[in-house]
């Protein structure tokens, strides 16, 4: 069976995007990043919301990353090498390779798939993370804490969810970011 993780990069004070929609204070370094190709590359399918696929989709395009540093390079690679659902009520098409669409999130089915999984999966993007939370589908939490706090925002977490949680290991870096990364109990 399959385990499904939830990784995102947040403030200090919990959010993945400031008041203004930016997340631009969140750009990982070299070794934070290069953590972030370790999570992933255990990754066989990606589930997004629209919007975080809309930027994820970058990723698609070697060009955009040629000449770049190596982790960047390799990211990309992961990227276009993994299987992706959209969750999307809005999107027409898909503009990468190795993806499809589905129109609802239905617990009952993420749960199959699951089931049915030999590679692990991913949710990301904070709202559909939330929604899988509350499903009881996660199995880890990886938070990536940028040294900033931004006063407000798109939590990374969502409100009024409670949830005990193991902590499996931290990680802190020279940057001054911090990796935590929890396992839910159920």
């Amino acid at each position: 069976m399959a385990r499904l993780s939830y990784t995102a990069i947040c403030s200090l004070d919990g959010y993945v995007e400031d008041a203004a929609g930016s997340f631009a204070w969140a750009e990982p370094d070299e070794e934070v990043h290069r953590l972030a190709n370790e999570l992933d590359r255990a990754v066989g399918v990606h589930l997004y919301g629209r919007r975080l696929y809309e930027t994820m989709v970058f990723w698609e395009d070697p060009d955009n990353v040629e000449g770049g540093p190596d982790y960047i390079q390799e990211y990309g690679r992961i990227w276009r090498d993994s299987d992706k659902v959209v969750f999307s009520r809005t999107l027409d098409a898909v503009s990468s390779e190795r993806t499809r669409i589905e129109r609802e999130f239905h617990p009952e089915l993420i749960a199959q798939w699951k089931s049915d999984s030999v590679a692990d999966m991913s949710v990301g993007g904070a709202e559909l993370a939330g929604v899988a939370l509350r499903a009881g589908l996660v199995d880890d939490v990886h938070l990536l804490i940028a040294p900033v706090i931004v006063g407000g925002g798109k939590p990374a977490l969502p409100d009024g969810l409670r949830q005990e949680l193991e902590l499996v290991d931290v990680r802190a870096f020279p940057s001054g970011f911090a990796h935590l990364h929890y396992r839910l109990e159920k």
